[in-house]
């Protein structure tokens, strides 16, 4: 039997925690293990707090509480550059309650949006009052979270793609983001993040300083695709194999990079 435990507010939602409780986003991922008697927690812990579905404008930057599913950034002007990411995820059932906190803690393959953001270099703020990068939350996935900063891209600097044997709502083989900003037509302080091909979304770094100083176009990104897969191992699962990962790497970066449709 596992117990729902509801609290008014995030923080005492986020006092409740322990080791035998997992924490109620949206509940695709864990009412799914509900479903199939994992044995690993006995306690729901979930909140009604309403700030948790806020997304706010905050200097340059965009703060979105962990509670905003994926159906409401789809419905939100202020974040229609996270569009291609929010569809990726699921269909519109799944959709409706993914939400932006649950996505960061989905495991492999999934995460589409997590890859995104990840791209954008976002602030995770959590329910402590911590703020740290998503690279490094990632790498730790553990506490609440409040909400995400993220300062909105200009609208020819940020791209999306998502590969799967399935659409639309198909398991991703792979899915990608990067950040190009460009100065004097070159490119500088690009974010290159890929999903599926590690654990956890990562940054590829090997990628990105191919890419720094280089132009747009396919002779300045030859490096980049050389080392598409540099320093990652991707893993095997039902929906691809490593080795298949690491072949296609390439011509799917370059499709991103360049803005081409998949032929």
């Amino acid at each position: 039997m596992v117990e729902v435990q509801t609290y008014p507010t995030v923080g005492e939602a986020a006092s409740a925690m322990d080791d035998q409780a997992r924490f109620l986003g949206g509940g695709t991922l864990i009412m799914n293990r509900v479903n199939y008697g994992d044995r690993r927690f006995s306690r729901i812990v979930r909140t009604t707090d309403a700030s948790l579905s806020e997304i706010r404008v905050e200097g340059e930057r965009l703060e979105v509480g962990a509670g905003v599913t994926m159906a409401a950034i789809l419905a939100s002007r202020d974040l229609d550059f996270l569009s291609p990411a929010a569809r990726a995820v699921g269909g519109p059932a799944i959709r409706n309650m993914a939400s932006v906190g649950g996505n960061l803690m989905a495991p492999h393959p999934y995460g589409d949006l997590a890859v995104a953001l990840l791209a954008l270099d976002a602030i995770v703020r959590m329910v402590s009052g911590e703020e740290l990068s998503l690279e490094d939350f990632l790498a730790r996935r553990n506490g609440v979270v409040r909400s995400l900063l993220i300062r909105r891209p200009r609208s020819d600097e940020f791209r999306f793609k998502k590969v799967s044997r399935v659409k639309p709502k198909g398991v991703s083989v792979m899915s990608m983001a990067a950040r190009l900003t460009r100065s004097t037509g070159r490119l500088s302080g690009v974010r290159v993040a890929y999903g599926a091909m590690a654990p956890t979304p990562v940054r590829v770094r090997a990628v990105e300083n191919a890419l720094e100083g280089v132009s747009l176009d396919h002779a300045g990104i030859a490096a980049a695709l050389s080392a598409a897969t540099e320093g990652l191992d991707p893993p095997d699962d039902p929906i691809a194999s490593g080795w298949y990962r690491r072949e296609v790497a390439p011509v799917h970066l370059r499709r991103l990079l360049l803005g081409e449709d998949a032929r």
